[in-house]
């Protein structure tokens, strides 16, 4: 009786899992489906068959997730078209994208377009839901706005995940993993009754491995040679309750602790400023002839820890209540999560000791949020219908700082002088005009005197005696951000007819955001900028209204502006939305469904949490407006040849409005709003349970025309970021490949004597795509397949399974993201080309870096089970 109650009850993940994919008692869920109607998804906030959901979901499977790999969401890529995901300065700063759309995940200040949900908890940033996923037992990719149910900030979809719950039935699994690059893991789980009503599971992992980057140091003094390395562990306790045959209650606990070093970035192309580089002691790799493209290589250059700490820890109660009176279950799901990560950056990307973040407490961010969310739903003949409310505040509390090192000042002296010499080359290039610039009481005769030296006078009119960049701490900001939202939903399908079915669902979103924050200058940082600033007639008056403020600008840029000491900010703003769908599907004949959907979705509006300015004024306000959606697609489910085929193909379009870009500048983040972003094209899924026992095939492909809308300056926030995005306007949005397809293949079956062999080789390849918001020609990353394989020989019942995997099989050479390496060089120039942007790549001097992704990884796993 009991059993029974558990299949009818969500929070019984394991059970309901066993029976979607076609497993019952000791059977192993790596049995996985054998046919289409095995396939069952919670997409709708209920079990469906897949079939049966007028939505695009790729679904996968505890045995496709192990045969690939899958530990993390960076992972599931390779299952999945259309979705990327990139992680840059660390493994915080993950972000997906569905379809070529998703938010940069460098502030915490945005959250996210495509919602991360791990047992029915929503996780508001992408990397905060990074990490050891655990026992699974199946994933859900969700694609297009899921907003209804999901709530705010899943406008372009969701990834569902579902783990492993108790099960009643004594178990124990333990792995051990040994890899190249000294990777080394155990995991292990205990399952099992401990009360006639309580089952529990307790699972723990542990895992290491060297870096992926050799690291040159120079000087240091880091000492670290290697970079992107793991070294974490993770522990998952739950209990299930069954006070009742009519009551289900699942408690779960997690924690995490990550002590890692993340994340380097290699230089794809040296600039001009290689020279500086050079001079100040620093090291990077040698410009290619004629400052090209260089060679891949995983040779970083980093002479400051890249050290980071994560620590995650939270706790949910989900409860199920049958309401048999009314053919319902009330749901109550409660939790509460917090997160924080430490970092340290070098942040020039080279050996010269010039601008780093200190791993000392002063950057990173913590997040911590308490959820609470109600369900009543129930169906009968006609009617399956859905109401519910759902609570969340949520607390971020980040710290930026900023560390001068001794070759700053000499540094930017390089940078500035060479660009005046350049321009007139009686003015020698050296490493000490800083203090010509903000030597007090200059004159418009003393600042071309003592350039004219290269600042080198000892004494006199011409000396550089003004102050430069000070050595240590110079920035100490701290923002905290407040959030309370709150949010009405419904969903109901009726069934007009025994093949027709109407959807109506609709949502109300309120969020109320504070901001409060100080920006504070350490010591005596802005020295330098304040008295350029204080000498601005006098450089304008030797080097003209457009030369003169550039020289400015340089010299204040926004760590070392004066303007942010002991700012203060305070922020509030309130804001709705109502989201909502509505599906039409009628089943042709008991294999063929087609479907017609509109959403509206909803990502809502936030603060930028960092330094801002326009020109060299601190912007006003850190403030940016909610982003929109408006989705249609149409479609056909199709389930063939004695339902062992699968084949599901989607025509989608949608529209967003105020589309929250963040990026890049080279000195720092900024958001603006892109008045509009197109996504139209089509999804196709495949499945083939063939007639050879053991044996299945998987394969999708996706179409993606994601462009921008055309746009000016005078569409923009600030406008005087468009220089910098001029590339946008009716461009492919970045990450957002034309073609992305999947497949892979699953065999497994017995050879007797008491054994089974089996393999899986999946892979993905994506057409070329741009790997900078900005869309600068250097990041560009050409068309690529990944490719990831596992053979495995273990005992027909799964006492013992012996795997020889490996990811990236063909040590596939790419990028995830490319950067603009702070202060080496300007892609964007300050007039308008012969092109029509502010881009021309004969005048391009920039050195790009990039975040790579990871090389081939082998090894062999040993799994038991009792």
């Amino acid at each position: 009786m009991r059993f029974n109650t558990i299949l009818r009850c969500t929070a019984s993940a394991a059970v309901v899992g066993a029976v979607a994919f076609g497993f019952a008692g000791a059977a192993s869920a790596q049995d996985g489906p054998t046919t289409v109607d095995d396939i069952i998804v919670t997409a709708q906030k209920r079990e469906q068959n897949l079939q049966d959901v007028p939505i695009v979901v790729t679904t996968l499977s505890q045995e496709a997730l192990n045969g690939a790999g899958v530990r993390d969401i960076k992972d599931l890529q390779i299952l999945t078209p259309g979705m990327t995901v990139t992680s840059t300065q660390s493994e915080a700063s993950t972000t997906a994208r569905i379809r070529g759309v998703g938010t940069v995940g460098d502030n915490p200040g945005l959250e996210s377009s495509v919602g991360v949900v791990i047992d029915g908890v929503y996780r508001s940033r992408n990397g905060v839901g990074f990490g050891d996923l655990g026992e699974l037992s199946r994933i859900e990719v969700l694609k297009g706005p899921q907003g209804t149910l999901f709530g705010k900030n899943t406008s372009a979809g969701v990834i569902n995940i579902i783990s492993e719950a108790p099960s009643f039935t004594p178990g124990f699994n333990a792995e051990a993993t040994y890899g190249n690059f000294n990777a080394w893991g155990i995991a292990g789980s205990v399952t099992g009754p401990i009360t006639d009503q309580i089952a529990g599971r307790l699972y723990v992992a542990k895992r290491e491995r060297d870096g992926f980057y050799d690291v040159v140091t120079g000087a240091g003094p880091r000492t670290e040679t290697d970079d992107q390395n793991q070294n974490f562990w993770t522990a998952r306790g739950q209990l299930l309750i069954l006070p009742s045959d009519e009551v289900s209650i699942r408690l779960i606990a997690d924690y995490s602790k990550r002590d890692e070093y993340c994340c380097v970035s290699t230089q794809i192309r040296t600039g001009p400023t290689y020279g500086a580089v050079v001079a100040v002691g620093g090291q990077q790799t040698p410009p290619a002839a004629g400052f090209g493209p260089l060679p891949f290589s995983r040779t970083a250059y980093a002479n400051r820890s890249t050290a980071q700490q994560m620590e995650d820890m939270g706790f949910s109660a989900e409860a199920n209540i049958d309401i048999p009176s009314w053919d319902a279950t009330l749901t109550s799901i409660t939790s509460w999560r917090n997160w924080e990560g430490i970092n340290g950056m070098d942040l020039d990307y080279n050996t010269a000791d010039t601008l780093y973040r200190k791993d000392d407490g002063n950057y990173g961010f913590e997040l911590e949020n308490l959820t609470q969310e109600f369900r009543l739903a129930g169906s009968n003949e006609r009617l399956d219908w859905l109401f519910g409310a759902f609570f969340t505040k949520e607390d971020i509390s980040r710290a930026d700082s900023y560390w001068y090192g001794a070759a700053y000042t000499p540094f930017l002296s390089l940078l500035l002088s060479s660009q005046l010499n350049a321009a007139n080359p009686a003015l020698p290039v050296s490493p000490n005009v800083i203090g010509c610039f903000s030597r007090p009481g200059q004159s418009a005769a003393g600042l071309g005197g003592c350039l004219a030296t290269g600042g080198m006078s000892p004494s006199g009119p011409t000396a550089a005696t003004g102050p430069g960049f000070g050595l240590g701490e110079g920035v100490r900001d701290h923002y905290s951000q407040s959030t309370e939202s709150f949010a009405f939903f419904t969903n109901n399908t009726v069934h007009l007819t025994d093949k027709f079915d109407l959807t109506l669902g609709l949502r109300y979103t309120q969020d109320h955001k504070r901001l409060l924050g100080v920006q504070d200058n350490v010591g005596t940082n802005g020295a330098a900028c304040g008295g350029t600033l204080a000498n601005a007639a006098a450089i304008q008056g030797v080097f003209g209204t457009t030369v003169g403020p550039r020289l400015i600008g340089n010299i204040c840029l926004p760590w070392a502006n004066p303007l942010y000491d002991n700012r203060r900010l305070s922020e509030e703003n309130t804001g709705g939305e109502f989201t909502g769908t509505i599906k039409a599907s009628y089943r042709l004949n008991d294999s063929v469904m087609a479907y017609g959907s509109y959403a509206h979705g909803y990502k809502s509006f936030g603060y930028n949490l960092d330094r801002v300015q326009n020109g060299i004024t601190p912007t006003a306000s850190l403030y940016f407006p909610a982003e929109t959606v408006d989705s249609y697609e149409l479609g056909l489910k199709n389930t063939l040849f004695d339902r062992t085929v699968l084949l599901n193909i989607t025509y989608f379009h949608q529209t967003f409005d105020d589309f929250q870009l963040n990026t890049f500048l080279g000195t720092a983040f900024v958001v603006e709003s892109i008045p509009e972003l197109k996504s139209q094209g089509f999804d196709a899924d495949f499945v083939w349970f063939t007639p050879i026992e053991g044996l299945s095939f998987t394969s999708g492909l996706t179409y993606t025309d994601t462009k921008y809308g055309d746009f000016t300056a005078a569409d923009m926030t600030n406008p005087g970021n468009f220089p910098q995005l001029s590339l946008l306007p009716g461009a492919r949005a970045s990450f957002a490949p034309e073609w992305s397809a999947t497949g892979s293949v699953a065999f497994n079956r017995s050879i007797g004597a008491g054994l089974k062999v089996g393999f899986n080789l999946s892979a993905k390849y994506s057409t070329e795509y741009n790997t900078g918001s900005d869309l600068l020609p250097y990041k560009m990353q050409d068309a690529f397949t990944l490719v990831n394989g596992r053979v495995t020989l273990g005992a027909e019942d799964d006492r013992w399974n012996l795997d020889l995997w490996a990811q990236n099989l063909t040590d596939e050479e790419y990028k995830q993201v490319a950067i603009n390496a702070p202060l080496q060089g300007s892609a964007f120039q300050t007039t308008i080309q012969p092109n029509g942007t502010f881009y021309n790549p004969a005048l391009d001097t920039q050195t790009y870096n990039a975040f790579l992704g990871q090389p081939r990884t082998y090894g062999a796993t040993l799994r038991v089970k009792y």
